[in-house]
Order: structure tokens, then sequence, then C-alpha cells
């Protein structure tokens, strides 16, 4: 074979894979459960991937005040991405809402915020078969950086969350 029909050929293979690429799926909701430990990539109503997952070190209940360590529950919005944070990639949860705000305010308390899916601490990857056996974040959803990855390829921003206790 030439060389210029190696070329063709390899062009027309990557070509082939780049759909294959493209059409990842993508999820249309992200639904975590907290009793089961797991977060839930949805697509049109059907469960394509699913991930263990853990919360803050309270994790009974929703959050309602900086600093009680809870993962909110209910419905929220995942509103951006920080390919940059202190850990492996995050995407940020809309907490706190206006009720949120608002149940806060009655308390007299801060709600908090910088609810986040994240991977692993940076630098700390090693120790993951150890964290996520246990409830260690200030109320954020963290995964192992394998799964973030997958994750954070399958939400886009703007995709609704919904967070079950």
């Amino acid at each position: 074979m030439k060389l210029h029909q190696r070329i063709v050929a390899v062009v027309v293979v990557v070509l082939l894979c780049v759909p294959a690429v493209q059409g990842a799926e993508k999820a249309d909701l992200v639904r975590v459960v907290k009793r089961e430990k797991r977060l839930y990539l949805i697509r049109d109503g059907e469960v394509f991937a699913s991930f263990r997952a853990v919360f803050g070190g309270n994790p009974i209940g929703h959050k309602e005040q900086q600093g009680d360590e809870r993962t909110p529950e209910g419905r929220y919005m995942l509103d951006y991405k920080n390919a940059g944070s202190a850990y492996y990639k995050s995407i940020h949860v809309s907490y706190p809402n206006a009720k949120d705000r608002e149940h806060a305010r009655k308390l007299g308390v801060s709600p908090g915020g910088d609810i986040m899916i994240h991977g692993q601490p940076n630098g700390k990857e090693v120790f993951t078969p150890v964290t996520q056996l246990f409830n260690w974040t200030d109320g954020c959803i963290a995964l192992s950086n394998k799964n973030m990855e997958i994750v954070w390829k399958a939400v886009d921003v703007g995709t609704p969350i919904e967070i079950e206790p």
C-alpha cells in the first residue's frame, strides 16, 4: 500500500470514529439518591449510567446552613463547570435556591453554598478506594476521578439535578 493510500485509510477510520465520540450520551437529568449512595445519569427517563457517590459528613436530612455538612435535597440546576477546582473537576449545584435562603433567614443562619459534584482532592487520588467508603465532604457529592470524567462529559451546564434523601 502506498503512503497516500495509508493516509486515506487512516483518515477514513478517524472519520468513522468521530460520530461515536460526538454521539456520546448526554444526560437530560442527574438524579442523586443519598440512601443508595448513587448518582444516576438519565436520558429520556432511562438511566444510562450509575456511580457510587459520597456526601457530606452529616448526610441525613436537607442542608439548612453553612457548616452543617449536609448535602441539599431537592431539585436544582447544574449551572457551571470548573475544570480548575481544588478537586478533580467540579460541576456546581445551584443551591441555595430562594426557598433555601428564606428558610435559612428564618433560622438566622447562612444557607451556605458552593455545593458541587466533584472528583477527589487534587494530588490525593491514590486514596480514592478509602475516600469512597465514607461521607467526608462539606456537603458536596464526591465521585472517583474516573467516574467524574464520565459525568463531566455527559452533563451540560443547565442540566437539572434531583437530590433525594
